[in-house]
């Protein structure tokens, strides 16, 4: 099984930022950690604050690999075309937030990528991808 994780804008801080939010330990570290947990599973990871090419990546991958899971960072709560580019691709995709959106601010209790997402999954810190994961060898 091929999976690619897709991180969106500032996740390239993990480990740096609001750490009370996010925690201490960078995305490359815990992606390493997501390897040795899933040696079965062929994972590759992509991060970018750019919203073309994050769409870039998944219309590049979104044909031939097995899932996408994504953490579109702030770009959720306003990219038709993030939702488009998910809508238009035949990978299934699985939406994550470290945090528990809907337990912050108002204008992040709306997904506008979730309904064209196979699921959503929250609140669960970086063990959110791992559950993402997971639900893909499970179904």
């Amino acid at each position: 099984m091929k999976l690619l994780i897709i991180n969106g804008p500032n996740l390239n801080l993990l480990g740096k930022r609001e750490q009370n939010i996010y925690g201490s330990e960078s995305f490359d570290k815990y992606y390493e950690k997501l390897k040795v947990a899933f040696p079965e599973i062929e994972l590759s990871y992509f991060q970018s604050n750019v919203e073309g090419e994050l769409i870039n990546k998944m219309h590049e991958e979104g044909f031939s690999t097995d899932g996408i899971i994504i953490n579109a960072g702030a770009y959720t709560h306003t990219s038709v075309a993030i939702r488009d580019a998910i809508a238009g691709i035949t990978t299934p995709v699985v939406e994550v937030h470290i945090s528990n959106t809907l337990t912050r601010e108002d204008f992040r209790h709306k997904s506008v990528i979730g309904p064209v997402c196979r699921g959503c999954i929250m609140g669960f810190g970086l063990n959110s991808y791992a559950l993402a994961i997971h639900s893909f060898t499970t179904f």
